[in-house]
């Protein structure tokens, strides 16, 4: 959501820097994620400023141009070649100063410079509102009428400065948050000033004149609808205010009438829609719902057949359109409407969410309807709506303010103990802060008549506006205080403790996990932390994942989060790409979180542990060139981390996993505990990632159930080790982690080490075949081991690899 600083400022005073501003909205839950600064003219008129003609002449050797000299309020006057045919002594004009760059509504940018013109010096340029962005005019200079001093920067008469926008990351549970007049309530609550709607007590409806009738058959789907009808309107371009308003959060100028809904809408948060009225049949409007199957073609031109549980916004015979979430084509407004009827309703929730999600169609209005509008509001903004509209497109209201409310929505009263209350907040706040900041909330405060030992009220009754639906209980009471006081201003007690219903287990996995954490963070590696939920679609990217396993969620806000993760993969390659795209290709992360299925009608979880690399292994620097990261770099983390728990009897085999291009399990106890490799093009494709990325998945919960927390120490041994290496010439479909399975299995006591040093393939030793070079470690704890026991060790393993590899020993 994006909120526009000077916007915000129509509803609250706001003094403080747009820094100050954010810290406010982050500290109360609208966390501020970005602040965005747009100039409104490209350039800002930097180096233009006011002056005044001081002598106007004919050019000596140009009939259309003249010589002028400007004061600038600078020392001297300024000499100027202009070629306006209205440029005269006395006139206050806007220059231009050498130096400064012009941004024309036409063609490039172009800098002024000290010139000659036709023989005649020239020491700026005296503008037309098209040389500098302001307009389309370019039939002369501008002409100002201003007791500005010269020299004032023209940034200041035009009253120009850089438009501030926060964008915010809204939680689903504050839709009360989700306009301008939203967001200032809360900054009312913080700054304790006042905060105020736009006036509309003078607007007024035409008893006189025929309205549009308005019948609600499904009450409970639609408990208010409001409407007006005004005639004599002129569609056409918003005027410039209201489009700079529109593009500065994203909303792109339509009409100066759809202009106006969207407007409200970013406002003080309430969906509207215009229709045109000559298509409205019979002047009538029936909320109700259509058979299943209905053919109905909206504002995009898009034909859907509609649900039976659609609610549908109808004339006498056909739909208009669906209710909350998106209008028809055919009564949408056009360039020949000159009669609008606007709508100005309040839907239930639930019934626009499945509207939204059975046609797949999100707008501005079912984002808001779905999570909870305000019923108090349909009048406001739809008087406020009807006064723009007037003044910005001709007209006049020509009906009555039709609104039907057959049962009015009643605010929610909760009742609370205000010792709970300090409870929950974890400081001793006095009834009268609790009274005052729930109070600045528009919450109403009851004490009630239990008065305790100290004489003040115990209990009280809240009674909660409309408008805020996530407030329902006495936590969210505590919660509304806690944003408000502030949560860094509630100190953590020397004494916190916590309750708890059983015992902890004997293995710390929260202590476990943030040293493996450090562990990897020392490495190089970042921790991210990604949503659970995501798209239900990715599971069809792999076969190994099935999308008949997908959680699904049933009241899903978007497609985009519809399914909960059966994989930490997709979530870091979404991490990934934000990050590349902003030239950050380097990337360590990790991830710890949980997975989940559905398999035979029963829910899984699974708490895994992701790692990821990719781009190089180093920076770049003078020394060396840097590398492409690989396989082995994350296999290398991999095995140090698994020693760092402690386990280190495990083997490698390869991996049967579409996720990746090639992979390996890390196998113990006969289960596979992480598999590692290459990340399947096609998926990384899917993503829009052009380069190689390696994952590994870990099965946290089975280290967990695993791990032993004893450490076990054995005596350094007193006698040597002694190293023995052969080259083996063998099928290139044999792997090392074959070789090194077979060698424990025929020397279990003396083996402690085997590691492959060299890899070599070529047509000296066959098309099909490739020679490992691997050297073994022996040692007896006992005894110093002798060229006789380790060369019948080392016979054992050569008959082994003959007999079982097929290998042959080359000397």
């Amino acid at each position: 959501m994006k909120i526009s600083l000077s916007w915000l400022q129509d509803y609250i005073y706001l003094p403080e820097t747009a820094e100050q501003i954010s810290g406010l909205l982050t500290g109360c839950g609208l966390e501020v994620e970005n602040i965005e600064k747009t100039q409104r003219i490209p350039g800002g008129l930097e180096g233009l400023v006011v002056g005044q003609v001081l002598t106007c002449t004919q050019h000596p050797n140009a009939e259309r141009l003249s010589l002028t000299t400007v004061d600038v309020g600078a020392a001297e006057p300024l000499h100027i070649v202009c070629g306006a045919p209205n440029v005269a002594a006395g006139q206050k004009v806007i220059i231009a100063l050498i130096g400064a760059t012009l941004y024309p509504k036409e063609g490039d940018p172009f800098k002024i410079k000290k010139s000659k013109i036709r023989g005649e010096l020239s020491e700026g340029m005296i503008c037309a509102e098209d040389e500098i962005g302001l307009g389309e005019s370019h039939a002369g200079i501008m002409v100002l009428d201003t007791p500005l001093p010269n020299g004032t920067p023209a940034s200041k008469y035009f009253n120009l400065q850089d438009e501030i926008v926060f964008e915010i990351g809204l939680t689903p549970n504050r839709a009360d948050a989700a306009s301008h007049y939203g967001t200032a309530r809360d900054l009312k609550a913080l700054l304790n000033r006042q905060a105020k709607l736009p006036d509309v007590a003078s607007v007024i409806g035409n008893s006189s004149g025929k309205g549009v009738g308005i019948t609600i058959e499904d009450a409970a789907g639609c408990p208010r609808y409001a409407g007006v009808s005004i005639s004599g309107v002129t569609v056409g371009a918003s005027p410039e205010w209201l489009q700079e308003r529109l593009r500065s959060i994203g909303v792109g100028p339509v009409n100066n009438v759809v202009d106006v809904t969207n407007y409200v809408l970013h406002s003080i948060g309430h969906p509207l829609h215009a229709f045109d009225r000559s298509k409205i049949k019979g002047d009538q409007i029936i909320v109700k719902y259509m058979p299943e199957g209905t053919a109905f073609t909206t504002l995009d031109k898009t034909e859907r057949k509609l649900k039976a549980h659609n609610l549908m916004i109808c004339d006498a015979e056909e739909p208009l359109a669906i209710a909350g979430v998106f209008g028809g084509l055919d009564s949408g407004i056009s360039a020949a409407t000159s009669e609008i009827f606007i709508e100005s309703a309040y839907f239930n929730p639930v019934t626009v969410r499945k509207s939204s999600q059975s046609l797949g169609i999100k707008t501005d209005s079912s984002f808001r309807f779905e999570r909870g509008a305000d019923p108090d509001m349909p009048v406001i903004a739809l008087k406020l709506a009807a006064k723009l509209i007037t003044e910005i497109a001709g007209g006049e209201i020509s009906s009555a303010f039709n609104d039907v409310y057959p049962e009015p929505i009643t605010p929610a009263v909760i009742k609370a103990d205000y010792n709970k209350l300090t409870r929950l907040i974890g400081k001793d706040l006095s009834q009268e802060t609790i009274n005052q900041i729930l109070g600045s909330l528009d919450i109403q405060v009851v004490p009630e008549e239990t008065f305790g030992h100290d004489g003040f009220a115990e209990t009280f009754t809240a009674t909660v506006p409309p408008f805020r639906v996530d407030v329902t209980r006495p936590a969210d009471l505590a919660e509304e205080v806690m944003r408000i006081y502030g949560f860094n201003n509630i100190d953590i007690n020397e004494t916190l403790g916590s309750a708890f219903l059983a015992e902890f287990p004997e293995t710390d996995t929260e202590a476990i996990r943030n040293k493996i954490g450090d562990m990897l963070s020392a490495k190089g590696f970042s921790e991210i932390i990604n949503n659970s939920l995501t798209n239900a679609n990715f599971a069809g990217l792999s076969q190994t994942l099935n999308p008949e396993q997908n959680v699904l969620i049933l009241n899903r806000l978007s497609e985009d989060l519809g399914a909960m993760r059966q994989t930490l993969l997709f979530g870091a390659l979404q991490t990934m790409l934000h990050n590349i795209n902003r030239k950050r290709d380097t990337l360590n992360l990790f991830e710890f979180g949980k997975t989940y299925r559905k398999a035979d009608g029963k829910y899984s979880e699974s708490n895994r542990l992701a790692l990821f690399i990719t781009g190089s292994k180093q920076a770049e620097n003078w020394q060396r060139k840097p590398e492409k990261t690989d396989y082995f770099v994350l296999a290398e983390a991999v095995q140090v981390l698994l020693q760092k728990l402690g386990f280190t009897n495990f083997s490698a085999e390869k991996a049967d996993n579409d996720l990746f291009e090639y992979a390996q399990n890390l196998v113990m106890n006969k289960r596979a505990i992480v598999t590692i490799g290459l990340v399947s093009q096609r998926i990384t494709k899917a993503f829009e990632i052009k380069q190689p990325v390696f994952f590994a998945d870990i099965d946290w919960d089975y280290l967990m159930k695993k791990y032993n927390p004893s450490l076990k120490y054995s005596e350094i041994s007193r006698f040597p080790e002694v190293r023995r290496d052969l080259s083996l010439v063998l099928d290139k479909k044999v792997s090392f982690a074959e070789i090194e399975k077979l060698a424990r299995q025929t020397e279990k006591k003396l083996l402690r080490d085997l590691n492959v040093f060299d890899v070599f393939e070529g047509p000296q030793i066959g098309a099909d075949k490739k020679s490992y070079s691997v050297s073994f470690i022996l040692q007896d704890n006992s005894q110093t081991l002798t060229d006789t026991i380790t060369g019948s060790i080392m016979q054992r393993l050569q008959d082994a690899f003959e007999r079982e590899l097929g290998a042959v020993v080359r000397k």
